[in-house]
């Protein structure tokens, strides 16, 4: 009789093909669909999380409430996302010497909810700069556990979950965060509330905590097989010595450019948001709009994007940094042309909506690509350099915000959307790795 895990999983992946297991181990071919579901809820948890503690619309709302200094808000998309990414090139090395890896994982989430939960309690005992620079250092110590679990979560899928089916693990659970999160926009458009007071906040991102405490116990039940150790050492040889992969691996240099040239689909998003206080005002149903779009495009677009990604994941790249570079020249010419338009109150929220299915491509297109690219351990090294330099990168281009001096908002919107022109065409020379 077949386990309920099985049934499921069939149903999900479609399963038909018997030889699928092809580039895993027959031992972890055998709880490939105990490992799916538990891959997919564990994320959705995690994912969830990260929905309530958005730094591109929850956390400037929550700091702007607390009157936290503007220059702290513009650092919060930077720091959240170079601080786990810049680290994971020295990272690598001991987890490289950890033969069973999810551990690693399950360290980094409680730290993360160690980390959002304090947030939520800053929010309730402390306002104006003392509140923007504990949320920023609890920000700091929040990313670096997140650079543990992202180098630690490539290799585990790639251990115990075939080629074909890993963009699907992503989908999922992204689609099914999607929707939690739409619910809980629709309460706060629902509720009529003018502005929301600070202990709301608490509370939600209290409860974002708790949802990686839970994911952190779900990661827990993985069964994965131990892997290969070697290549630990001396963290700082290891890594200069790794920074040799983008000389001697063209597809993987050419993936690191594309990768780099990608991240205008998360570096407009914020000014999406501020374009819309500029027009919109910041009542408290102007952050659910953006929320409902967030949430919506998740839940419609992402099994989209996983299925098409275990096709050609870089074609899913392709076409969201199209996607990103054409939206990011509507806003322009909108706001150029038509400046009304811009103050409807659907008309920034539906192009937001848009950009975030863009998003949701680029993030499950280049997540699906680096893992199938890479064999054995060769995978965490391709997760940890990339991973390093495009923090480096995006900490640097994060400083864009200080071209609001000289430029327009939609200017700057329309300076990173063409860097997904060029992305889409270097993706255009990746190899296709399915």
């Amino acid at each position: 009789m077949p386990r309920l895990s099985d049934e499921i999983y069939t149903k999900l992946v479609n399963e038909e093909d018997a030889r699928v297991c092809t580039d895993i181990r027959e031992e972890a071919c055998r709880e490939v669909p105990g490992n799916f579901l538990v891959l997919i809820l564990s994320h959705f948890f995690s994912k969830l999380g990260d929905a309530l503690a958005n730094p591109k619309v929850v956390l400037p709302w929550v700091m702007e409430t607390l009157q936290a200094p503007l220059y702290l808000i513009g650092f919060l998309v930077p720091i959240r996302e170079s601080g786990s990414l810049i680290p994971q090139l020295l990272i690598a090395s001991y987890i490289r010497a950890v033969p069973v890896r999810k551990w690693v994982w399950v360290i980094g989430s409680l730290v993360q909810a160690l980390a959002i939960g304090a947030i939520g309690l800053v929010t309730w005992s402390l306002e104006g700069a003392a509140a923007g620079w504990a949320i920023i250092g609890l920000l700091v110590l929040f990313s670096l556990a997140r650079g543990l679990s992202s180098v630690a979560a490539k290799d585990v899928l790639g251990k115990t979950i075939p080629k074909t089916r890993r963009g699907q693990v992503n989908g999922w659970s992204a689609s099914s965060a999607g929707l939690v999160t739409v619910g809980l926009a629709l309460l706060l458009l629902l509720s009529g509330a003018e502005r929301l007071p600070p202990q709301a906040y608490g509370l939600l991102l209290a409860g974002a905590g708790l949802l990686w405490l839970i994911a952190a116990t779900i990661y827990a039940r993985i069964r994965e097989l131990p892997g290969e150790t070697e290549g630990g050492g001396n963290a700082l040889v290891e890594a200069v010595k790794r920074l040799g992969i983008l000389r001697r691996d063209a597809p993987f240099r050419r993936f690191v450019i594309t990768r780099a040239l990608l991240l205008c689909s998360a570096l407009t998003a914020p000014y999406y948001v501020v374009l819309a206080q500029q027009r919109l005002g910041s009542a408290a149903a102007t952050l659910g709009l953006f929320m409902l779009a967030s949430g919506a495009a998740s839940l419609l677009s992402a099994p989209l994007w996983g299925r098409f990604a275990d096709l050609s994941s870089r074609r899913v790249m392709m076409l969201a940094a199209v996607l990103t570079a054409t939206l990011g020249l509507l806003v322009y010419l909108l706001d150029s042309l038509r400046p009304g338009w811009l103050a409807l109150g659907w008309t920034l929220p539906a192009l937001y909506f848009g950009l975030s299915i863009a998003h949701q491509g680029v993030r499950i297109g280049r997540k699906t690509y680096v893992v199938d690219l890479a064999q054995g351990n060769r995978r965490t090294d391709y997760v940890a350099v990339s991973n390093s330099l495009i923090g480096v990168i995006l900490l640097l281009l994060g400083f864009a915000g200080a071209l609001g001096a000289v430029l327009a908002v939609s200017q700057i919107i329309l300076l990173l959307s063409l860097l997904g022109a060029l992305g889409a065409l270097m993706a255009l020379g990746l190899p296709e790795v399915e």
